[in-house]
Formats: C-alpha cells, sequence, structure tokens
C-alpha cells in the first residue's frame, strides 16, 4: 500500500487491519471489493427467512430494556450509537447496563474504553449496580450484614463475565482500532460490543482545529463498527448552552461539535432526568428518566421511560417506585 508522505500510527493501522482483513476473509472464505446484487439479494432473502423463521423478535443483540428494545430491536452489528446527556445523567451508568447485559445475559465478550474512570472504579460501580449495594458503601468499605452476600453474588457474576476493560487515557483512533481489533482475534472473532467512554477524551493529533478532531474521530468509530461488524456506543458531551433553556430535554443541535457525529451515527440516544435541574420536583417524580431516540437511521424515534436507581449507579426497566424489574435484585 502507499507509504509515502503518511504518519506511521496511520501506516501502522493500516497494515493492522489489512492483516486483520485477511484474516477474516480466511475465516469466510471469500475477498474484498465488489459483489454483485444477484449475491447480495440471497444473502438479504436468507436473513429475511431466519428471521421469518426465528421466535426472537430481535434483530440484534438485546440492551436489557424492553421498550428500547422494542423501538431499535436490539443493538445492531456495524452501527455506531452514540449516547448523549450533560454531567450527572448518567451515560456511563446507561452504557455499563446494556455491557453487563451482553456480558452476562448474552454471553458475549464486550470491550470498554474508560477514558475517564479508571478501571477499578468501573468495577465498584458494577458490582453497585449487580448486587444492589449502595456505592457509597462500597467505597467506603463500610456494608452491613446483609449488603455482604449480594456483594459475593455480584463479583461471582462479573468475575465470569467476558467484560475487557482498557482505562488508557486519550486513546488516538488508530490505538483505539488496533486495541480493539487484538481483543476479537483474543476472543476468537467473536466481540458483542465495543463502549467508548467518552469520545471528547480522545485525540486525534494533527487535526486543524477541534471539529475537525471530533469529525475524524466519529468517523473513526462508524469505520471501526462497520469493520469488526460490532455494535459500537459512544458517550458523548452535549453543549452547556442547553442549560439556559426553560425545557432542557436535549436536542441534536445540543451536541458538542455536532454535525459530524450527527452524520456518522445510525443511532443517537439522549438522556434525560428532570430531577437533575429541578430540586422541587414531587417525591413520585423522582427516579424517572427519559432515553430519547433522536436519530436512528433504520427505525423510528422514540421516548422511553426508564427508574433510575442512583444510589445503586443502576437503570432498570421502568416500574413504580420501589419496584424491582431486572436482574440483580
Amino acid at each position: 500500500f502507499q507509504t509515502e508522505g503518511r504518519k506511521s500510527d496511520d501506516l501502522l493501522d493500516e497494515a493492522e487491519r489489512k492483516v486483520f482483513e485477511i484474516a477474516e476473509q480466511r475465516q469466510r472464505g471469500v475477498g474484498g471489493g465488489f459483489q454483485p446484487t444477484k449475491t447480495l439479494v440471497k444473502t438479504a432473502l436468507e436473513q429475511i427467512e431466519q428471521l421469518y423463521e426465528s421466535d426472537d423478535p430481535l434483530t440484534g443483540t438485546s440492551t436489557g430494556f424492553t421498550d428500547l428494545d422494542d423501538a431499535t430491536s436490539g443493538l445492531q452489528d456495524s452501527d455506531l450509537i452514540i449516547v448523549a446527556g450533560r454531567p450527572s445523567m448518567g451515560k456511563t451508568t446507561f452504557a455499563m447496563y446494556m455491557a453487563e447485559n451482553v456480558a452476562i445475559k448474552a454471553r458475549k465478550p464486550v470491550a470498554v474504553f474508560s477514558m475517564e474512570m479508571p478501571g477499578e472504579q468501573l468495577a465498584m460501580r458494577m458490582l453497585s449496580s449487580l448486587g444492589r449495594v449502595e456505592l457509597g458503601r462500597i467505597r467506603s468499605g463500610k456494608l452491613l450484614d446483609d449488603e455482604w452476600p449480594r456483594l459475593t453474588s455480584a463479583v461471582s457474576i462479573l468475575a465470569e463475565a467476558p467484560i475487557h476493560i482498557d482505562d488508557t487515557p486519550a486513546l488516538t483512533p488508530s490505538d483505539l482500532r488496533a486495541r480493539a481489533r487484538r481483543l476479537k482475534r483474543e476472543c476468537d472473532g467473536e466481540l458483542g460490543l465495543i463502549v467508548i467512554d467518552y469520545m471528547q477524551l480522545m485525540q486525534a493529533p494533527g487535526t486543524e482545529n477541534r471539529t475537525n478532531e471530533i469529525g475524524l474521530i466519529s468517523r473513526s468509530l462508524k469505520a471501526l463498527a462497520k469493520e469488526l461488524k460490532v455494535p459500537v456506543i459512544a458517550l458523548s458531551q452535549l453543549n452547556r448552552g442547553l442549560e439556559q433553556r426553560t425545557n432542557k430535554r436535549p436536542i441534536m443541535s445540543d451536541l458538542r461539535e455536532s454535525g459530524s457525529i450527527e452524520q456518522d451515527a445510525d443511532v443517537i440516544i439522549f438522556i434525560y432526568r428532570d430531577e437533575v435541574y429541578n430540586d422541587e420536583l414531587p417525591e413520585e417524580e423522582k427516579g424517572k428518566a427519559e432515553i430519547i431516540i433522536g436519530k436512528q437511521r433504520n427505525g423510528p424515534l422514540a421516548n422511553i421511560k426508564l427508574t433510575f436507581l442512583g444510589k445503586y449507579t443502576k437503570f432498570e426497566n421502568f416500574s413504580p417506585v420501589g419496584g424491582y424489574g431486572d436482574y440483580g435484585g
């Protein structure tokens, strides 16, 4: 391939991509390049027939949230899914619940690139969520007697879950792609989900400005999803300008450096919790979260209600206050 005038990181990335591509092609017994519509239509028809005969209503991997699955038909291979929200809305908590579900329920390996939070802190959050043990008590070690069995059970579940966490800060797109490819090879070609927390903490040296940098990052994440045929969830910040509005529910233009993100994403999900802004919210309205699907390339827009249990750093299928709707209870 062409090497003149290119950076060493780019050359290494392309070389690794080609090696990975060759290995994938050998497994499938196919080569790259053009495919006639005759072949593609035949493959599409086979997929349609499989779906018709299947009892599973989902075409992708379950998120763990019933209403979200109904709206999206699950996490789809090759999709770039943006999860966006202002600080304290629960972006990491929401994404990690889906990661746990893919690893624990579907038994598929998951890659988590945690550039904001050390891996140990992320593990504590997962233990809190799975064991329904207050995060504050886990961090302090001051657990109640009846919490130890739940914590022990959560440890056993997580120890067997194929979740792989990389907390290296400020990864470049080529670094992240290389690590994801290697993990997929190490997992015998099976990878169920990639989570990136969060995309504005990545860096792309050599770009002229921040908007171009985010554009390069978002394009690279979409290319990664397509190359590895894996859903990629990328967390994203929102512009603080939305907090000046009366209605603070996010809209597309609130995405920070939004143009490229909006274009590259297959699905864009906004998280909104009214109690973050409204201290005088009635007690019965607390713990409610809105999951707003602002874009879905192959499906409808939707507004989904979930329950947020802050002390356990956990989202659940919506249920009345005090109800328990998911595994781990």
